[in-house]
């Protein structure tokens, strides 16, 4: 048989191990062909090339990010080889089974949870005898009638091969994110999650582990994700891998963990601030809702205190970059509740803050129970919610306009300085921010086009100006700022207008040159001459003092001058300050 097993990711980077698993495992008996494509590739691409592959068995890995394309690509394939066989599965396709049987006549099987052992054995009665009954965790149709049969009981996990150090895969290890599990299982309940489901938590041999991860990085793999739902759930565990990935990391690889931040003890990160590397470990971390109610109904067991401890410990380290998530959308929180969430997450000033809104995945306790809080949701996937019985439509709307720029001013990093002074000193509270930027941004239509670099800070001073801010001068002085350090190359033109003329510049210019020390002696280092400084720098007058912002933190009313020294090899930007006395800007 030609079997191909294929999937659509999300993005070109993302890789399945899902699929991994299932072709490791089907080896040698069967040798299956990997095919990978992306949700946004078009579909008539994705038939065409697996058609051209001339396959008799195709099976597919489904998640919500991609069952609605994927449907589309198997009602095709089936209409030009009707004798295709399809095969299903995935955490998409597990629940409701009944229901997808109806939904994609096209599936021949569908193989329910765990399918590294089923997959082979319906491979085996596909060519053999066709004896289907004999197999547990499939569901298919015979004679018109559909057949559910139960999961057979959860494979060892020590007996499975790896689905790591697959040939195909060796030459993009390096361009690609590779994801990694340790273990399977969640002991948490949390009842918006397809992993409360799955009672216990299983482990993976841990010296096999350790090989593969030295094969990973010998082999050139840069960022390894592991996907496992609580990797910190067992300390002496954690532990042991942490100082493994101390020890034999390779120089510029990035490990991710999804880490439970109030269960991890203060040793642990201390540990972690003492031995780490900077950049070496990123941690992702669910917070969802800081709401006590919220947390009880949907059974989510969090101490927000000791989470903050966690990672106010990490952050004070300046180790490792942390990933903080909310779900807007939970049960009994309304717009002012989850308002009180993000304000309470951003506090912490994570490196990255997502929001997500509610998905009501199949499976889930929230899902069965929708009716309890009168979810609305989406009927195709990814099912978010459209509202319940505390947050109306139009909030989720809003809300959404706060996630928009806090992805492209917060998350993106491009204007900490400007930021961090308009959450604190500007608007009454960071939500109160991103809200109100959030609300106009939409208003001018421009969450439906695309922006460069420039865009972002003349849309943010356009906001600023439409309101009459009295501290618009300090606050565009901050963007300024933020714009230099932003730059790799000197910009051949800056977004603003300069507020220094021609011949202030050229006084500026001259004192430079005649005294380097006015600048500092890190300046004075670079041994600028003339033309190096009029090639590599940018002058620019601040309404505030630079030098005391930067070192204390505090705007204080004093015009000042900055220059921004660029590297010639486009290392980016250095900021420098100096007195303006007998200077006139």
């Amino acid at each position: 048989m030609n079997i191909i097993i294929s999937t659509l990711n999300a993005k070109y980077i993302h890789t399945s191990l899902s699929i991994r698993y299932l072709k490791a495992y089907a080896q040698p008996e069967y040798e299956a062909q990997l095919a990978e494509y992306t949700i946004k590739d078009p579909i008539m691409n994705i038939v065409g090339d697996l058609h051209s592959k001339k396959p008799d068995v195709i099976g597919f890995s489904c998640y919500i990010w991609n069952i609605e394309e994927t449907m589309k690509v198997i009602a095709m394939l089936k209409k030009i080889n009707p004798e295709l066989v399809i095969i299903l599965g995935g955490p998409e396709v597990t629940y409701d089974v009944n229901e997808w049987l109806d939904r994609i006549p096209g599936a021949d099987f569908i193989v329910i949870g765990e399918g590294e052992v089923t997959f082979k054995s319906l491979l085996s009665e596909i060519e053999g005898s066709h004896d289907y009954k004999r197999i547990g965790g499939i569901a298919y149709r015979e004679d018109g009638k559909k057949i559910i049969q139960p999961q057979n009981g959860k494979v060892d996990l020590k007996s499975l091969p790896t689905p790591y150090r697959l040939d195909e895969d060796r030459l993009d290890l390096s361009k690609r994110v590779t994801y990694i599990e340790t273990s399977r299982g969640c002991p948490f309940s949390c009842q918006f999650c397809l992993s409360s489901i799955e009672v216990g938590v299983r482990y993976f041999d841990r010296e096999k582990i350790k090989e593969d991860i030295r094969y990973l990085m010998n082999n050139g793999a840069k960022t390894i994700k592991f996907v496992d739902r609580t990797f910190n759930i067992s300390r002496s565990y954690a532990m042991e891998m942490f100082q493994f990935l101390i020890d034999e990391h390779h120089p510029g690889v990035v490990f991710q963990f999804e880490i439970t931040a109030d269960i991890m003890r203060p040793e642990v990160i201390q540990f972690l601030n003492d031995n780490a590397p900077a950049g070496l470990f990123r941690f992702e971390i669910g917070v969802q809702s800081t709401n006590d109610q919220t947390n009880d109904l949907v059974m989510r067991r969090q101490n927000f205190e000791k989470l903050t401890r966690t990672v106010t410990m990490v952050k004070d380290g300046k180790k490792i970059d942390q990933h903080l998530d909310l779900i807007a959308g939970l049960p009994e929180e309304d717009y002012l509740t989850f308002k009180k969430t993000f304000n309470d997450v951003f506090a912490l000033r994570p490196e990255e803050m997502q929001l997500g809104f509610l998905k009501m995945l199949r499976g889930t306790g929230l899902r069965i129970r929708a009716d309890e809080h009168q979810y609305i949701y989406s009927e195709h996937a990814p099912y978010e919610i459209l509202g319940n019985n505390v947050l109306a439509f139009d909030d989720i709307v809003r809300i959404k306009q706060v996630e928009d720029v806090l992805e492209k001013y917060w998350n993106d990093h491009r204007m900490d300085h400007t930021t961090e002074y308009l959450v604190t000193s500007v608007f009454p509270s960071p939500f109160d921010f991103f809200q109100a930027f959030g609300t106009y941004w939409d208003q001018q239509g421009w969450s439906r086009i695309g922006h460069q670099l420039e865009d972002l800070f003349r849309r943010l001073q356009q906001f600023l100006a439409s309101r009459g801010s009295d501290e618009l001068a300090t606050i565009t002085g901050l963007m300024k700022l933020d714009y230099f350090n932003n730059q790799k190359f000197k910009p051949r033109k800056a977004w603003w207008e300069s507020s220094l003329d021609k011949q202030g510049r050229k006084e500026i210019y001259e004192a430079i040159l005649s005294d380097p020390e006015l600048l500092g002696d890190t300046f004075t280092a670079l041994g600028l001459n003339e033309k190096e400084i009029h090639k590599h720098t940018l002058l620019e007058a601040l309404p505030f003092d630079l030098e005391t912002y930067l070192t204390e933190g505090t705007i204080t009313e004093k015009t000042s001058i900055m220059l921004a020294h660029f590297d010639p090899g486009g290392n980016g930007s250095t900021v420098f300050t100096m007195p303006i006395s007998g200077i006139s800007v």
